[in-house]
């Protein structure tokens, strides 16, 4: 099988299970950054992130022999991230829980004084910006990883409930609850 840039995920995997390690290199430089955004707003720790996004990779390296379309490659790279977030969770489950109690026995920030805001709109946007990933950070983990994988991954809410193993429904409310608690937070 022959690619191009023009390949989808699918047919780009294909070929890299066939032996086309260019195509694989295709594949990393369209999800690289994505994958990495999701695995470190789901671990909140860069040093951690880089770990599970290797292994992410590595496990996709493992796997391709056995590759066959199920479903859009976006879902089944997401799947194997999570899968991988889950196993390091899992296994630091103790020290995750403290460094979480520990976070949320901070006070939250206060708002800034209406008044007092430059007039910058560069300030502004990254003032929101940096509110907007503090929102995210707050969010229950399974609704993070809903919102994660759809703004990151793009993935579909049916997308979403395959990646993570819950139904179709599940994933739906995970979302909304996100996305409400989300604009609920920026309008405060």
């Amino acid at each position: 099988m022959v690619w191009s840039a023009e390949s989808s995920d699918e047919e780009l995997m294909l070929c890299y299970r066939d032996g086309d390690a260019g195509a694989f290199d295709a594949l990393y430089a369209r999800h690289r950054g994505g994958v990495y955004r999701y695995l470190l707003r789901l671990c909140r720790e860069a040093p951690v992130a880089e770990e599970l996004f290797q292994d992410v990779w590595m496990s996709l390296v493992r796997v391709r022999a056995g590759y066959t379309v199920q479903a859009k490659f976006t879902t089944y790279l997401y799947r194997l991230a999570h899968n991988r977030f889950i196993d390091h969770y899992r296994k630091s489950r103790p020290v995750a829980t403290i460094s979480l109690d520990e976070e949320s026995g901070e006070a939250p920030a206060e708002p800034a004084d209406e008044s007092q805001r430059p007039a910058d709109d560069a300030l502004d946007a990254k003032r929101q910006a940096e509110r907007l990933m503090t929102l995210i950070a707050a969010l229950p983990e399974a609704q993070r990883e809903a919102f994660l994988l759809q703004q990151e991954g793009g993935l579909s809410v049916e997308e979403i409930a395959q990646a993570t193993g819950a139904s179709r429904e599940t994933a739906k409310s995970r979302l909304r609850y996100a996305l409400a608690k989300l604009r609920q937070g920026m309008r405060e």
